[in-house]
């Protein structure tokens, strides 16, 4: 598994080994060893998965009380994925980090607690399968909008995002609701 760090500490891009040949490939998406190796301990307790259509944007999205990690993968079509630093004593409070996740590529996104985390899907339609160290609790669902200057966001199609009503709504982030 080939890590990629950023400036902001915590998200990592990770690349599987793929073994390709006439037949097709294989990878190694989730190994729990491996993982501990690279510093994620977190044990997994959910998969969501999601389809979407071109210009989707789901996001920003986290939990309080029942923080989530989530290690995010397209497995079919495109995406453009993002985290932004919701940790108010973080150095990097505000800061993001992005990449672009496809089936093709089969890179993944980590995106640990502390971090809003959202996607706009490139492609006709979309496969994305995330991992959650927590359970989806609806009570402590929170977010923030995806449009929202301070972020300077550069998500790919603004013009043709399909959004929930859900987070159509979202606070800015200067109005962050951490419980």
């Amino acid at each position: 598994m080939e890590v990629t760090k950023f400036d902001v500490e915590g998200p990592l891009l990770l690349t599987p080994r793929v073994f390709a040949d006439h037949r097709g490939f294989f990878m190694e998406a989730y190994n729990r060893r491996v993982f501990i190796e690279l510093g994620i301990k977190d044990e997994f307790v959910q998969d969501n998965h999601s389809k979407s259509v071109k210009g989707t944007l789901r996001g920003l999205h986290y939990q309080v009380n029942r923080w989530q990690g989530k290690l995010v993968r397209c497995i079919a079509g495109e995406i453009w994925d993002v985290a932004v630093d919701i940790r108010p004593n973080s150095p990097t409070f505000g800061q993001s980090v992005s990449a672009t996740l496809s089936g093709e590529n089969k890179q993944m996104l980590w995106v640990p607690v502390g971090f809003a985390h959202g996607f706009q899907v490139t492609s006709d339609t979309a496969e994305v399968i995330y991992k959650c160290t927590d359970y989806w609790s609806p009570q402590d669902e929170r977010g923030v909008i995806w449009s929202d200057p301070q972020l300077g966001l550069n998500w790919p199609d603004t013009e043709n995002a399909v959004l929930s009503d859900k987070d159509l709504v979202h606070p800015l982030f200067k109005d962050l609701q951490l419980d």
